[in-house]
């Protein structure tokens, strides 16, 4: 029986590894009434993923459009003016931000999350329509997670702002408890973070400007959709996301806790430090 569930499974992994495509070319989309971000990744399985295209639609209609229409009416602005125009560049899979996270947050209206569900659907079925593609979906705390690992690390701060006593670090390593923006405070906008981490890793992506010179909001649309694209890629490369801490060390001084440690995500290590003071409570 043992070697029949190992061949099984055995069989499974490899029908898995069968339904890969390489070469592809990955649309992303974040997908919001008033803006929806697009992204193509060529991914060959084996280098960096290359950016071929990445821009921001805006479906403009006019103000006595409202409810199901409007959101009709834009999805076919979306078709007409982007799908249709991408049809030649074989695309050949497709990852969209899901809607669910919003539905759950408690952030958003009972009516806005309806209508984000009813646009999310509208445009999966435009997508399959025009491109002949199943979507897949990644919520955008998974997108933001497998895109970026080296985001993941132990918990620094509480919630009023406080850096943690040491004993969290101690059990948090021990425990391997890494978290998304565990650097960061709770309040941090994490939009801001994720578009500095892409400016940084794709320096020569040319990002849309006001007057003013400032990046203009829609820029963050198109980089979520980027972000799902390149989260897609790496778990189509290795798999299911497994953090966990190598090596760790705690060093003590008169005045402070210096805390080290190593992640690893896929086949990628991260080091990690941090010093806390010693008038933080122990």
């Amino acid at each position: 029986l043992r070697k029949n569930t190992m061949a099984k499974k055995k069989k499974v992994k490899e029908e898995e590894v069968e339904k890969k495509i390489y070469p592809s070319n990955v649309l992303g989309l974040d997908i919001s009434t008033a803006c929806i971000g697009a992204s193509i990744v060529y991914d060959d399985g084996i280098n960096e993923p290359e950016i071929k295209y990445i821009t921001h639609i805006v479906p403009k209609l006019p103000k006595d459009k409202t409810g199901i229409e409007a959101l009709i009416l834009r999805k076919e602005i979306f078709e007409r003016d982007f799908l249709t125009k991408i049809k030649e560049m074989n695309i050949s899979e497709c990852v969209i931000e899901s809607p669910i996270k919003h539905a759950m947050s408690g952030n958003s209206s009972a009516q806005t999350i309806a209508q984000l569900l009813q646009f999310n659907g509208l445009l999966s079925e435009a997508v399959y329509r025009v491109l002949g593609i199943v979507p897949n979906y990644v919520t955008s705390f998974d997108a933001r997670m497998q895109s970026f690992p080296e985001l993941l690390s132990v918990r620094k701060f509480n919630k009023k702002g406080e850096v943690y006593p040491i004993k969290h670090f101690k059990k948090a390593l021990k425990d391997g408890n890494l978290v998304l923006f565990g650097t960061y405070p709770f309040d941090c906008d994490k939009k801001s973070i994720m578009m500095d981490m892409v400016k940084e890793k794709y320096p020569d992506i040319e990002w849309v400007k006001n007057s003013k010179g400032e990046l203009k909001k829609e820029n963050y649309d198109a980089c979520d959709s980027l972000v799902c694209a390149l989260a897609y890629i790496n778990t189509k490369r290795y798999g299911e996301l497994k953090p966990e801490v190598t090596y760790s060390e705690i060093n003590e001084t008169d005045d402070t806790w210096e805390v080290k440690y190593i992640t690893k995500v896929w086949n990628n290590t991260y080091n990690k430090a941090i010093v806390i003071k010693k008038e933080t409570k122990v």
